[in-house]
């Protein structure tokens, strides 16, 4: 737990927040790669001891969204309206003023991530029960309408992979296969998505889901986007028996139409195996994830065809 040189300039940042408040200590926290994470331990007025998380946008998110870390303040605001299990937000900064680069102050939340669960079964129930949750809000009520269409992403993707040149054999086959059948005819309506819901993205604590963080890919789409991430994820974490079990306990508590999930299973899974290395803890486990990553476009692959003679 390294102290950072920093100091000063968080210092600054919880007078902002409240003048009478003072830092105690501040820590770089690790394991995320699309933001800078720090923990703040404050005293506040009242002599009480508080931590907060100072979230700094990376440059891939700034580029697709100068006003990232505004919209996440924004949603994180409006999402506690509704009880979903978010961080609270306190602070957003856009100017440069302290920080080069713009930042969101949120809650720090006891828990941790947990991919050894003793309760596998419950883990995947409560991970279905909270997607859910997400997707039941009125995303029209909360005046949502800042975040992007997870159509118009997709669109987009599809138009710079056909100017990748470097694309690997794999990708080409996903992409071809995507652009024979987009656009996809949507037969559920539009939801509130979190954008990258997976077990790295759940705190839990005591055997409860008690936060799901991390909302810069927050969008308005097809829920089956969300599921078909979420479906990958759990398959990478802990196995083929779960996903589909955690497919079947989402789709009992939506009676979501799952007719075009092939469509959307092939679009999670386009994505280049080179980059598991990165996000392996070990060889071993890059090896797995590849396996499981294959066998997840192949069961799309023929899931897609069966689809297909249904509609025929």
């Amino acid at each position: 737990m390294a102290v950072l040189k920093e100091e000063k300039q968080f210092e600054r940042i919880v007078q902002k927040i409240d003048p009478r408040h003072k830092l105690i200590r501040a820590w770089e926290l690790k394991g995320g790669i699309s933001a800078r994470v720090t923990a703040l331990e404050i005293e506040q007025f009242d002599g009480q001891t508080k931590k907060l998380i100072v979230r700094q946008h990376g440059a891939v998110d700034l580029k697709q969204n100068p006003q990232i870390a505004a919209d996440e303040f924004k949603l994180l605001h409006r999402l506690r309206s509704v009880h979903l299990a978010t961080p609270q937000p306190y602070y957003c900064d856009q100017s440069g003023e302290i920080l080069s680069t713009p930042y969101v102050v949120i809650e720090y939340i006891e828990g941790k991530t947990e991919f050894a669960p003793s309760d596998t079964q419950d883990l995947l129930l409560q991970l279905a029960t909270h997607l859910s949750g997400i997707h039941a809000v009125n995303y029209a009520q909360l005046d949502l309408s800042f975040l992007p269409l997870q159509e118009a992403i997709f669109a987009e993707k599809l138009r710079e992979h056909q100017e990748d040149e470097e694309a690997e054999a794999q990708e080409r086959q996903i992409q071809h296969t995507l652009e024979a059948v987009w656009p996809f005819p949507q037969y559920n309506p539009s939801v509130l998505l979190h954008g990258d819901f997976w077990p790295g993205n759940v705190l839990w604590k005591d055997g409860q889901l008690v936060a799901i963080i991390d909302w810069e890919d927050a969008r308005i789409g097809d829920p089956l986007a969300d599921l078909a991430n979420s479906r990958l994820e759990i398959l990478w974490a802990f196995g083929d028996e779960a996903m589909q079990r955690f497919t079947e306990s989402y789709q009992s508590l939506t009676n979501i139409d799952l007719t075009n999930l092939p469509h959307w299973d092939l679009y999670a899974a386009w994505r280049p195996a080179a980059q598991f290395a990165e996000w392996a803890a070990d060889e071993f486990t890059a090896k797995i994830m590849r396996e499981r990553h294959s066998w997840f476009i192949a069961q799309a692959l023929e899931n897609l065809v069966q689809v297909k003679g249904a509609q025929q």
